[in-house]
């Protein structure tokens, strides 16, 4: 990969200087649908920023249960990763690979250096610590104000934000691990919006209605 190639992923970083210590110090890797990327206490070895792909960041708890917090998409790092690096802590978060992606590995000696030496990298850090902050704090305003039912339709329109698709590939179990919940009560949820006509569900697939969120906003 070249400079030139490089930016078409990261048009945000511009510094040819910048480029080359990418490129010299990154670490380029390939990752299949549903490889974890990282676990609870693992410790943080690389600044990961996906190129293609999208990465799923999850929170647990002590007892298993998972929290979905947001998506990493092509361009973009995780906050909580950087957070890790910084203070050289275990990881406190779980990365799920979710679709085919390809990721750049920065080692995390290189990120201090960079903040200090490369505007664009220093400013690509704080964008990442604002825009990864705001998605949290949507997580947890659903978490603490929304019905099941409504946190449960935001979560099928992300999905489909995600994956350009209105067909979905999950089991009620993978969907209740992510909210939080039981797969009984996300059973019973969806069965109430197939009532609806809104969705149409099969083996572990849902079928979306093109006006979904139009409907769920009324």
């Amino acid at each position: 990969m070249n400079q030139e190639e490089l930016k078409e992923y990261l048009p945000n970083f511009t510094d040819p200087k910048l480029l080359q210590a990418i490129l010299e110090k990154g670490q380029i890797i390939h990752l299949e649908p549903g490889k974890i990327l990282m676990e609870p206490g693992q410790y943080i070895k690389m600044v990961p920023i996906v190129l293609e792909g999208s990465i799923k960041i999850l929170r647990m708890d002590e007892e298993g249960k998972e929290l979905f917090l947001y998506y990493l998409d092509a361009g973009e790092t995780c906050a909580l990763s950087l957070t890790c690096c910084s203070a050289s802590k275990p990881s406190e978060i779980k990365a799920i690979v979710e679709e085919e992606t390809t990721l750049i590995g920065i080692p995390i000696a290189v990120h201090e250096q960079w903040s200090n030496e490369f505007k664009q990298w220093k400013d690509f850090v704080s964008n990442t610590y604002q825009s990864r902050f705001q998605e949290m704090l949507v997580a947890l305003d659903a978490v603490a104000f929304k019905r099941m039912d409504q946190r449960l339709m935001q979560y099928i329109v992300t999905k489909m934000k995600q994956y350009k698709a209105n067909e979905l590939q999950t089991t009620h179990q993978e969907i209740a691990n992510e909210l939080g919940t039981s797969r009984e009560v996300i059973s019973r949820l969806l069965k109430q919006l197939e009532k609806k006509k809104w969705i149409e569900l099969g083996r572990n697939k849902i079928y979306i209605r093109d006006d979904f969120e139009e409907l769920i906003s009324k």
